[in-house]
């Protein structure tokens, strides 16, 4: 029979891996365990651009690697490419193709699923958006863009991180649950500063996360979450891939490589 662990033990345990990870080189932090990438935590300024801030911190975070670029760069880019306030995965897949980075999309569906229709969270833009987007993969092979039809597992995504490199991840926030946080990130944290929730709780709330380490031992995933500017996230592997794999993702991840 295995010893019981309490919960506030296990916190206390992944705070100290990444007290101990962070005590490593600039770059990246390893032990035999695994490994925690120095990716900047960047908030979102509204409750649209996660994806946007997420792709920045991808970018701070490969600027020893990569010609620097600008936030002037980054906001031309967006606006070349035509973002809206409704940002899908296959945009930031444009996105990182027009600045040059290395990048691969990976999702279960090629276009928008038709399912999406009367989920809460899609529908507003689905009739607006779903020409626009599946015009985006139908082109993506043409543009330049990377866009696999497959489902990564975890072993995929803690290697690509092993070799310093990062992925951007769309989840169900309403799923996804910080073991570090005092309080659990619920979807109401995505509404602008101040704007107070009258919401019901929704099954579904698309969010982006930036994955960027992880510990066997532990048996969790390290993450930065755009709801925050001040902490690298941590979650068990069983709870990320609840949060990733939920209906309504897709699946959809980003892989971003560092030797663009």
């Amino acid at each position: 029979m295995k010893p019981f662990i309490s919960i506030s033990s296990l916190v206390t345990n992944l705070k100290c891996s990444i007290k101990y990870l962070y005590e490593y080189e600039d770059s990246t932090r390893m032990t035999e365990d695994g490994v925690l990438l120095n990716v900047p935590v960047i908030r979102q300024l509204y409750h649209w651009d996660c994806g946007l801030a997420c792709s920045k911190m991808v970018l701070k975070s490969f600027c020893r690697y990569l010609h620097p670029i600008s936030d002037q760069d980054f906001q031309s880019a967006c606006w070349e490419l035509k973002l809206t306030e409704s940002v899908w995965t296959i945009d930031l897949a444009y996105l990182m193709c027009h600045l040059g980075i290395r990048h691969q999309f990976c999702t279960q569906t090629l276009g928008v699923d038709k399912g999406f229709r009367n989920q809460s969270f899609y529908k507003k833009h689905f009739d607006t958006e779903e020409d626009r987007v599946n015009e985006l993969f139908v082109n993506a092979e043409s543009k330049g863009v990377v866009v696999r039809k497959c489902s990564v597992t975890i072993h995929e995504i803690t290697a690509h991180i092993e070799q310093g490199h990062v992925a951007i991840v769309l989840v169900n926030a309403v799923v996804l649950t910080c073991d570090l946080c005092s309080l659990p990130v619920k979807y109401c944290c995505f509404l602008p500063a101040g704007q107070k929730c009258f919401c019901r709780r929704p099954e579904y709330q698309g969010h982006f996360v930036v994955a960027c380490g992880f510990n066997s031992s532990t048996g969790c995933i390290f993450y930065n979450n755009p709801a925050y500017a001040d902490r690298v996230c941590c979650t068990s592997i069983t709870n990320f891939e609840e949060a990733r794999r939920s209906y309504g993702t897709d699946e959809d991840i980003l892989l971003v490589f560092k030797d663009s």
